[in-house]
């Protein structure tokens, strides 16, 4: 497809005696020419990163590119790099908005004896997209009905999913690990369509940056699932990976990087324990959803105790708690500050020195407020079962919600 793209370009180009680009419909760039005139720091990025920044989309969106059948003009807005205006022309297949051509207003008006040749590149370029779209929607049809049976619960659709995707070579063997994507969301529905879209960009990201056949993902209702042969020895390489797909969505879905979220699954041997990976990186999301300390990219390996607690019910966890501590978040309630104190001292192993210095106030008020926890809780802090009693159900209450 690209050198067919490329091939459409430089005609069109050479007839126009103009710069010409094709972008597909998320403004990533497919196909340019040879520049003639003034170019823009904006096509220059274009041209570098197969991208531009998600705020020159949304400048590009404003000026009505998502509504056009025909030419319009994106307007210069120097502060996104875009020196020079740009004359756009819709590439649709019967109605369905497939990409963009693009003139730069540098190399001149477009005449009205050029206006045809613009539109029947257009149509050449829609049929053309159009076709590589019904094929690799083949493709990631099949991926995704695989992959669908290698996260299921059943251990025989899992092997023969297994099997499958790497006999039709969608995948290669090898060692996998699970990254799962998601977005803060009311959890009783599903993520709204731009956070649907940010995630299928964002994986789409990631897939782009690694070798053919050693990624397959899939899109749920509330998150994504990246699946990858890795071998053992790159855990820094998955971190970076799993950083990027953050800072991706983030920037796709209009989020703060605080709303978004990356599990890290564990290490499996070979596809079939997929699985196993998925289901540790899904917990590893969900838990940096509630307990932020920990950061929105979580590898499950480093979840310490809270993964131990997500494996319990949420309600069986909460009716668990000491109720002296019960009391203290109750009484602790919009403030929080007998809580916290409590809380670091347990964290900081009770040392008093460091856990003062933590909460950058004198010795002489935590020892106040210690002797306040104690008798709300009715708890002695001096007794390492009420401390690990305590230490635990603060661990609870942040997972369950409950503070």
């Amino acid at each position: 497809m690209a050198s067919e793209l490329q091939r459409l370009v430089d005609s069109l180009g050479a007839r126009l005696s103009r710069s010409v680009a094709l972008d597909d419909v998320s403004i990533r760039l497919l196909a340019y020419t040879a520049h003639t005139g003034e170019v823009d720091s904006a096509r220059v990025e274009s041209i570098m990163r197969r991208r531009v920044s998600p705020e020159v989309v949304a400048h590009i969106h404003a000026s009505g590119a998502l509504a056009a059948h025909d030419l319009f003009t994106v307007p210069a807005m120097p502060e996104l790099g875009l020196d020079v205006a740009r004359v756009g022309m819709a590439v649709r297949h019967e109605q369905s908005l497939l990409g963009f051509l693009w003139l730069l207003q540098s190399d001149g008006p477009v005449k009205d004896k050029d206006l045809a040749a613009v539109r029947q590149a257009a149509e050449s370029a829609a049929l053309t997209l159009h076709r590589e779209y019904l094929i690799g929607e083949l493709s990631r049809g099949r991926e995704r009905e695989l992959v669908r049976d290698l996260i299921s619960a059943d251990p025989r659709l899992r092997d023969d999913a297994a099997q499958r995707l790497i006999e039709e070579e969608l995948i290669t063997a090898g060692p996998v690990r699970a990254l799962v994507a998601t977005i803060t969301h009311d959890r009783t529905r599903p993520l709204g369509e731009r956070d649907r879209l940010a995630l299928t960009a964002g994986l789409d990201h990631v897939r782009r940056r690694l070798p053919p056949r050693t990624t397959i993902h899939l899109e749920r209702p509330d998150h994504g699932i990246l699946i990858l042969v890795q071998p053992v020895s790159a855990g820094a390489e998955i971190d970076d990976l799993a950083a990027t797909l953050h800072r991706r969505l983030a920037a796709e879905s209009g989020r703060t990087p605080q709303e978004c979220w990356v599990g890290i699954g564990g290490h499996q041997p070979g596809l079939t324990g997929a699985y196993h990976s998925y289901a540790e990186a899904g917990q590893a999301a969900d838990v940096a959803g509630i307990i932020r300390v920990l950061g929105p990219v979580v590898a499950h390996a480093k979840l310490g105790v809270y993964g131990l607690l997500a494996e319990l019910p949420a309600d069986r966890l909460g009716h668990s708690l000491h109720p002296g501590l019960r009391r203290l978040l109750d009484h602790d309630a919009g403030h929080e500050a007998l809580v916290t104190t409590l809380e670091t001292f347990l964290d900081h192993a009770g040392d008093v020195k460091r856990t003062a210095a933590s909460l950058c106030i004198h010795r002489a008020s935590l020892y106040y407020r210690l002797r306040r926890i104690e008798e709300i809780a009715s708890a002695d802090l001096s007794s390492g079962d009420d401390r690990l009693t305590l230490h635990l159900g603060l661990k609870i209450a942040r997972l369950t919600s409950l503070r």
